[in-house]
């Protein structure tokens, strides 16, 4: 069995595995048909009709040839709730990454509201004509409230983490987000919403770190903050605000500069040991799914990329970067527009 096989394996029983849920009659299932149009409605009432302007081009002045930064997925990576591009994740880390690496960035955002993991493959597609350096999937959200098999998720995540990674363009994944911290969805449907959300987040680690991509625990950076904060929600309270935008922007950003290996050494000096840790891909991946920015990327011990327990993955957690402000993101937009 092939790293990458076991790791899908283990996948499958991080979803379904850990104790069912268990539903006791019908009149509960009807409650939570009941509450889940409810949820829907008052959702759909209040979200904006329109995706943002997508932010694509380039961003950054300088010499040589600009890294190509590729953003797929659902609502989250579009920016929906939104109207300024420049308050979007893929303009924020386009901005960013830009100063870090000190060259142009062009952006090419393929994601599309509503979507789900298997309208991956198509996106993928689009991405591949762009020649990616690195690309950044936010997806799993509408998966679970479409109640889509969890296999189905998981296997077309990893078949596009797998057709990037053999184009040679680095992948960071944001895990799905915690979908018990969303008001308009009432108990017991929220309890059960965060157990198939973190379900999904862990599965979902599996399988694209197997694949030799990253993730990056945004269920919990878009969780305990969001439950506290009701600022980093837009109107429809489901989707984030520019502030919880620019949140997920920044624990992705690490991520997506070290993939690229422009991330200054420096940031990470003074990691304690629990914040860069070695663990089975199954252990890392519950872990990470309930602690807020945790990247989780393929490693080896002893030259061994896996042990008795399944493939070895490393944890990081590092303290989220100070992300472009909006009027810097602004000034990027319009200088990618004249451009």
């Amino acid at each position: 069995m092939t790293r990458a096989s076991r790791a899908r394996r283990l996948a499958t029983g991080a979803v379904y595995g850990g104790g069912g849920v268990g539903l006791a009659g019908a009149a509960l299932v009807t409650l939570l048909r009941e509450e889940a149009r409810a949820a829907r409605r008052r959702i759909t009432a209040g979200t904006a009709t329109a995706d943002p302007p997508t932010g694509n081009g380039v961003y950054g002045r300088g010499r040589g040839k600009p890294l190509v930064l590729t953003v797929l997925g659902d609502s989250s990576a579009v920016g929906l709730g939104v109207d300024d591009p420049g308050e979007t994740p893929g303009v924020l880390i386009a901005a960013a990454l830009t100063e870090l690496a000190e060259r142009p960035v062009r952006l090419a955002k393929f994601a599309r509201s509503g979507a789900v993991s298997k309208d991956l493959a198509a996106q993928v597609d689009l991405a591949l004509d762009e020649h990616p350096d690195v690309a950044v999937i936010m997806i799993g959200a509408n998966d679970v409230t479409s109640r889509a098999r969890p296999a189905d998720s998981v296997r077309a995540l990893a078949e596009a983490v797998r057709r990037l990674i053999a184009a040679d363009c680095q992948v960071v994944v944001g895990t799905c987000p915690d979908l018990g911290t969303i008001r308009p969805i009432s108990q017991p449907l929220r309890l059960l919403a965060r157990r198939w959300s973190r379900q999904l987040a862990a599965a979902q680690t599996i399988a694209v770190v197997a694949e030799g991509g990253r993730t990056v625990s945004l269920g919990s950076v878009l969780g305990p903050s969001f439950a506290t904060d009701r600022g980093l929600f837009s109107n429809d309270e489901f989707h984030p605000s520019a502030a919880g935008y620019a949140a997920a922007a920044a624990s992705l950003l690490p991520s997506v500069a070290d993939a690229l290996g422009v991330w200054p050494a420096a940031a990470d000096r003074g990691l304690r040991l629990r914040r860069d840790t070695v663990r089975p891909i199954a252990q890392a991946a519950a872990r990470a799914a309930g602690r807020p920015g945790t990247e989780v990327q393929p490693t080896a011990v002893r030259g061994q990329e896996t042990g008795p327990r399944g493939p070895w993955a490393r944890l990081r957690r590092r303290r989220p970067p100070d992300i472009p402000t909006a009027e810097r993101a602004d000034d990027a937009v319009s200088a990618a527009a004249s451009s």
